[in-house]
Parts: C-alpha cells; structure tokens; sequence
C-alpha cells in the first residue's frame, strides 16, 4: 500500500502518484457522504420522534384526503425546503468541479518540464498468457532495447508511462495497488502511467477474459532503487560480446574473401600477360622467317 504522506517528500510537489489522486477522491467522498447521512438520518428521526402519534390532534391540523394534492405550506417550512435544494447544489457542483480536476490530472499525467526530471516509456503487449515489456529509449539503438517477459522493472520515484496494446486477443492490463489499468487490444494503444514510491513488488493481472490461461497470467512490477535499477539496465542495453565477437569474426571472413578474391584477379592477370605474350611470339616467329627468306631471294 503506498503511503500518500510520503510522496511529497520524494518527488516534486506538482507529482501525484495515481493511487494518492484515487485516495482522495475516495477519502473526500467518504467523509461528506458520511456528514449528510448522519445530518438527514438525525433529521428524519428527530422529527420522527416530534410528530409521533400521540393519540392527540394537533390544533389546526387538516390530514390530507386520498385523492387530493396536498395543499402547499407557507413559512418557515418552505424556506427550509428551498435552503437544503441550495445547499445540496452547492455541494454537489463544487464536487463535480473538484472530481474533474483531479481525473484531468490522471487523465493527463505530470508535467516532466522540470529540470532534472525524466519519464520512463515502457510498451506492453500482452501475449496469451503473459506480458512482454519494451523499454524504448531514443539513446539506445533499437536492436539493443531492453525486454522483459512477465517481469517489469521501474527505478523508484520515476514517472512511468506505459503504452498498452496486444499480439492476438484482447487483455487488459491492471494493478491494483498502483491504480491503474488499460485495454490491451490488438492493434490499438491506450496510454497510462504511474509513479511507484515504495519499493517493492506488485502484482499486475489480467482484467479481460482471454482464454483456458486467462487466470494464470500474471506478471510483476518490480520497484527498484535508482542506481540499482539504472546498474540493471545498463547490463540489459550493453551490446553482446558474443554479437560484438561474431561481428569481428563476420568482418575478418569478409577481409579474408577480398584477400583472396585480388589474389586470384592478380593470378588471372598474370595468366592473361602470359598468354598475351605467347601469342605475340607465335605471331613473331613466322613474320621473323619471312623477313629473313624475303632478304636471301633479293
């Protein structure tokens, strides 16, 4: 369970984390709701209490008729019934404004303009039955981009937004301690996010019934310190040393290739240069004797 009271010690004081947005409006409707319950069961049951029957009739009192509207009153007793209607408008339009404000606020999420301050981006793509994670990062090349399957990481007191979608049918991504949830559908992406102040693990399930493995999957959410977490995802986006092996390997048989594919062009042009000159003292040799027989007959 998060602690709400800490969250303002942690991050800056513009953050709220989801699940405190959802406390509050929880807590404030709770305990207004509690105040005019108690208000109109004391009402009804003074009143109750006063107009008992006592077996008396009250002077001036006229019972109403079965079959006839009631006549109106006059009085003190209209002016009540006119004050509770201002009062309840009152109070349920400053709710309205109050509610509309905060779920704007999760509905948009924290402004991460302030200096010193990033978001984390997360894909999820549900896959019966399991979760795969995609952490996209514009400072790391795409085939090196970190993932996880059922198992997702996040650095503490970090906003975390997550885009949500699916490889086949439809799912649905929720996690009850951090309040949130989302459609996975194939195709589509809905957008939330979250900030996770406690260190720790959380259980994320699936809310869409989605097959035979629907209710085995499941996946965690684990809360990590940032230099733990950051530690860890460097080890994850780190080039290969195998890739980077098989790479020099790839490199050297194609230098080698070149190697001997000039050797063999040198070898043939020398070939071609013997021939060549083959052919011209084939060509010499009866030109040299006819010359010569030419010179013995003048």
């Amino acid at each position: 369970m998060l602690d709400p009271f800490a969250l303002s010690h942690q991050v800056p004081e513009d953050w709220r984390a989801q699940a405190e947005v959802f406390n509050e409006l929880f807590f404030v409707f709770l305990a207004i709701g509690t105040i005019v319950g108690v208000v109109v069961v004391a009402y009804t049951l003074y009143h109750a209490y006063k107009s008992r029957d006592t077996g008396e009739s009250p002077e001036g009192f006229e019972p109403p008729v079965v079959g006839e509207l009631p006549v109106g009153q006059e009085g003190g007793k209209s002016n009540k019934l006119f004050l509770s209607f201002g009062i309840s408008a009152i109070l349920v339009i400053s709710l309205v404004v109050y509610s509309y404000g905060l779920l704007l606020y999760v509905e948009e999420g924290p402004s991460t303009d302030i200096e010193g301050e990033e978001e984390l981006e997360v894909e999820v793509i549900g896959i019966q039955f399991g979760w795969e994670f995609i952490y996209h990062d514009d400072d790391v090349p795409e085939e090196d981009q970190a993932t996880a399957f059922n198992t997702l990481r996040v650095p503490q007191g970090t906003v975390i937004q997550l885009s949500v979608t699916s490889a086949d049918v439809w799912h649905n991504f929720g996690v009850p301690e951090l309040r949130i949830k989302a459609d996975s559908i194939p195709g589509q992406h809905a957008h939330t996010w979250f900030i996770a102040e406690e260190t720790g693990t959380y259980e994320a399930h699936c809310y869409e019934l989605c097959g035979s493995g629907h209710s085995y999957m499941d996946a965690e959410i684990v809360v990590m310190e940032e230099d733990e977490w950051q530690e860890w995802y460097d080890e994850q986006t780190a080039p290969d040393e195998e890739d980077e092996n098989d790479a020099d390997e790839n490199d050297a048989d194609e230098n080698d290739a070149d190697d001997d594919e000039n050797a063999e062009e040198n070898e043939n042009d020398g070939e071609n240069e013997g021939d060549d000159e083959e052919t011209n003292d084939r060509i010499a040799g009866p030109a040299v004797a006819t010359t010569a027989a030419a010179g013995v007959m003048g």
